[in-house]
C-alpha cells in the first residue's frame, strides 16, 4: 500500500459568523459552499477536504467546541498516525477593511478586542494562553507563507504577506490552533479576506480553492 506515492494532504476548513459590525462574514459562505464549489471544479489528486465547520465569533466562551473541532480532524487519520504532518488546518476570517488577501505568517498571546465578541467578551492586554508567558509571545506558521503569497500572486489573486492577525478573535483562534499543530505534529494556517463589496464572491471562492490546490502541491 505504501508504494503509491505520497498519502494525501487533509486540509480541515473554519470561518466564522457574523460579529460586531459585520452582519455577513463572507468566510461563513465560503467555507459553508467549499465542499461543492471543489467537487464542481475537480478535486485535485492527492487533496482530502475534511470537515468545513463554522465557528462563532468568540473567544474564550467558545474555546471548548474550537478544541472539539481540532481534536476531531485527528482522529480520523489515527490509524496512520505518521501521516499526522499531512493534515493542515485553514482558517478564513474577515478583515472588512482590506482591499486584498492576506496569509498571515503568525499569533501573537495577547487579546485585546476592540468591541465585544459574540458572547460578550472584551479582554485587554490578556495572554490567551497564560501558560505560554508574556503576550509578546508568537507562534508561526510551519508552511512557507511567502513562497505561497508569491505563487498566488502570479495565479492573479490580490494577496500579499502578513505578521499582523489583529488581536480579536481571528488571532485568538490562529494561537490557540498554532499552538495545537505544534503540540500535534499537523499545521495551520490563517488567511483574511476582504467582504464581497471589495472582492466579489466567486473571485473568492476561486482563491480558496487555488490556495488548497498549492497546499496540496506544497506538502
Amino acid at each position: 500500500m505504501g508504494s503509491e506515492g505520497p498519502s494525501p494532504v487533509i486540509v480541515h476548513v473554519t470561518g466564522f459568523k457574523k460579529f460586531h459590525g459585520v452582519a455577513e462574514n463572507p468566510t461563513e459562505t465560503i467555507v459553508s459552499n467549499l465542499k461543492d464549489y471543489m467537487k464542481k471544479r475537480g478535486m485535485p489528486k492527492g487533496l482530502i477536504l475534511g470537515s468545513c465547520s463554522i465557528l462563532d465569533t468568540a473567544g474564550q466562551g467558545a474555546l471548548v467546541p474550537l478544541y472539539q473541532t481540532l481534536q476531531a480532524g485527528l482522529s480520523g487519520g489515527d490509524s496512520e498516525s505518521s501521516n499526522s504532518r499531512r493534515v493542515i488546518w485553514v482558517h478564513f476570517g474577515v478583515n472588512s477593511g482590506a482591499t486584498m488577501f492576506a496569509i498571515e505568517n503568525q499569533a501573537v498571546n495577547e487579546a485585546t478586542f476592540r468591541c465585544p465578541d459574540e458572547m460578550g467578551w472584551k479582554p485587554q492586554k490578556v495572554p490567551i494562553v497564560p501558560a505560554d508567558g508574556a503576550i509578546s509571545r508568537k507562534r508561526e506558521t510551519s508552511l512557507p507563507v511567502e513562497e505561497m503569497t508569491k505563487v498566488l500572486a502570479k495565479m492573479g489573486y490580490e494577496v500579499m504577506t502578513s505578521d499582523d492577525a489583529g488581536r480579536f478573535v481571528c488571532n485568538y483562534v490562529y494561537y490557540h490552533s498554532l499552538r495545537f499543530a505544534e503540540q500535534n505534529g499537523v499545521r495551520s494556517l490563517f488567511v483574511h479576506v476582504p467582504l464581497f463589496l471589495t472582492i466579489d464572491e466567486e473571485t473568492q471562492m476561486q482563491f480558496a480553492a487555488s490556495l488548497l490546490e498549492l497546499l496540496t502541491s506544497l506538502s
